[in-house]
């Protein structure tokens, strides 16, 4: 039976792309200059490539959820342009004390809840167990410590302070912790090939 594959989980605000607060227009989004590197060593490594963001702002009426939709197809658009490939992107628009229905939700789907990694196991039949996520934020670490995946803090966006400021107090800590992520995917895909030779 073929092996399943792998999937490197990319936060997308901060991590693939600049933090420039709530995204309410497509012109706000800009893929930083290393994410294309980044997701075609992804791509070349057979892994799979998925952008995991919780999108809140949806739940807060700052913008419409077809928003989302429309900046995650300029990221698609701006990477394929540079012979990168997604092979998805999930998003979380809920908030569990915000908003109205359907949004004002206590779901699995937001980080750190599993339910963007249930979904991309179902869809693209990847091995959560060897499977990594990236991102600058706590609670991208806590998704990763939760449901067995290991995880890589980026000094983009978020990361900085919460290197600085808060990571010596969080529950769980990155397994490693890199400049950007391209480093970071350097980083995982080394180790994943290391874990593959035992």
């Amino acid at each position: 039976m073929p092996e399943k594959p792998f999937a490197v989980f990319m936060d997308r605000d901060g991590t693939v792309c600049e933090e420039v607060g709530y995204v309410n227009h497509p012109s706000r989004c800009h893929v930083f200059p290393f994410s294309a590197d980044a997701v075609r060593a992804i791509n070349r490594a057979g892994a799979k490539a998925v952008i995991i963001s919780n999108q809140a702002g949806v739940a807060r009426g700052y913008f419409p959820e077809s928003l989302v939709v429309e900046v995650n197809e300029k990221i698609v658009r701006a990477l394929k342009s540079r012979r990168a490939h997604l092979d998805a992107i999930y998003y979380c628009p809920h908030h569990p004390d915000i908003g109205k229905p359907p949004y004002r939700l206590n779901c699995e789907c937001r980080k750190p809840g599993r339910g963007m990694l249930d979904r991309a196991e179902r869809e693209l039949g990847v091995d959560l167990s060897r499977s990594y996520i990236i991102g600058d934020r706590r609670s991208d670490i806590e998704m990763a410590a939760l449901h067995g995946l290991r995880s890589a803090l980026v000094m983009t966006g978020y990361g900085r302070g919460e290197f600085e400021y808060h990571l010596p107090q969080w529950e769980f800590q990155p397994d490693w912790v890199c400049p950007n992520l391209l480093q970071a995917v350097r980083k995982v895909l080394a180790h994943s090939r290391r874990e593959h030779c035992k």
